[in-house]
């Protein structure tokens, strides 16, 4: 069975960048985007070494672990929403704007579009060309999706979430071709906000997801999604806010009927009634099956039971092993361990 992990992976310690794990306040901080540009020029011309150096670390310990299909950690990112609207015209991160996210969970300092969203030079495709150099197994790009995007930015130009969406969704599309031409194979789009709001993604997430991937027909490139349904805002973190239980179960069957090939959910933290696995009749699912923000070390015994329950409602063929979402929270020596054990579980099948 093969194995993967979502995205994020524990900086390197001389990665001196404030991001949604070392910040005050954790992924609740006030501030998610405020200090990048001048920590990037404290790191001086040594920049790009160091970024290499960390992504090189990375990478060979997901390769250690016996991960098949890996990520850059996304180490360059102060969060994997931000970064990427950095690169995107009509974005002002010097207007910073005060709004409430993630369903009301916490008031922040966001950026704030100001006109059209468009995109500008390539960016993930140089990073993704580099990295991929640095591994013989696939690398996987992640990139924020639309809706998720819009929840977690500030608007003054645009007159509903569902055309902010779509032009978001067309810049994206640009950058992912960009991807496609340098030669990626797996490329994520996330949208977290699928889960906390399930209706707007029937309406309009799903729609605008697909609208990311247009024109993406190469038999060869994974269109992969991941939803997880609620982050902690620091290691051990028991009682935070989650997404509603149903709601992978309510977004399912569009999804299996969307053009995305695979898609990537949460278990480890809180089990869910596997039933809707069902409904997967052709899509494949990432299944979470590590606790990103536990110390607890789950066991090889637990995994392979949970991917037992699984087993009942979706073919083998359909199931990749994964840990629920980043893994910013843990330190580095806990995520190999962690991993370590899942990859072993995975290879009981």
């Amino acid at each position: 069975m093969l194995t993967t992990v979502i995205g994020a992976y524990p900086k390197p310690n001389y990665i001196k960048i404030t991001d949604w794990f070392n910040a005050s306040g954790g992924t609740d901080t006030e501030h998610p985007t405020k200090f990048y540009n001048n920590e990037i020029k404290k790191m001086g011309s040594k920049a790009e070494e160091l970024f290499e150096k960390a992504t090189t670390e990375i990478i060979k310990d997901q390769e250690e672990c016996g991960i098949d299909i890996l990520t850059d950690g996304e180490v360059r990112r102060e969060n994997y929403i931000h970064y990427h609207c950095r690169y995107l015209e009509g974005i002002d991160f010097e207007k910073l704007t005060e709004k409430t996210a993630r369903t009301g969970n916490y008031k922040c300092w966001l950026p704030t579009i100001t006109g059209k969203v468009k995109a500008k030079e390539s960016f993930l495709a140089n990073e993704w060309n580099s990295n991929q150099k640095l591994t013989s197994k696939p690398l996987k790009i992640t990139i924020p999706g639309p809706m998720t995007i819009t929840d977690t930015i500030a608007n003054t130009y645009y007159k509903s979430d569902e055309k902010m969406g779509e032009d978001l969704a067309d810049a994206i599309n640009v950058e992912i071709k960009r991807l496609v031409d340098v030669g990626c194979k797996y490329i994520q789009v996330d949208e977290p906000l699928f889960a906390r709001k399930p209706e707007n993604a029937l309406n309009f997430g799903i729609k605008n997801l697909e609208r990311c991937f247009k024109d993406i027909n190469d038999g060869r490139v994974e269109k992969i999604t991941h939803i997880c349904c609620g982050y902690p805002d620091k290691l051990d973190a028991i009682d935070y806010p989650k997404a509603p239980l149903d709601s992978y179960r309510k977004i399912s069957e569009d999804l299996d009927r969307s053009i995305i090939d695979t898609v990537s959910i949460e278990d480890a933290h809180r089990y869910n009634d596997l039933k809707f696995l069902k409904n997967f009749k052709r899509t494949k699912i990432i299944f979470g099956l590590i606790k990103i923000a536990s110390s607890e070390i789950e066991t090889k015994e637990e995994i392979i039971a949970r991917i037992k329950e699984a087993l009942h409602f979706i073919d083998k063929e359909q199931l990749i092993v994964a840990p629920d979402c980043g893994l910013g929270h843990l330190s580095r020596d806990l995520a190999k361990t962690k991993l370590k054990i899942m990859v072993d579980a995975a290879k009981s099948f």
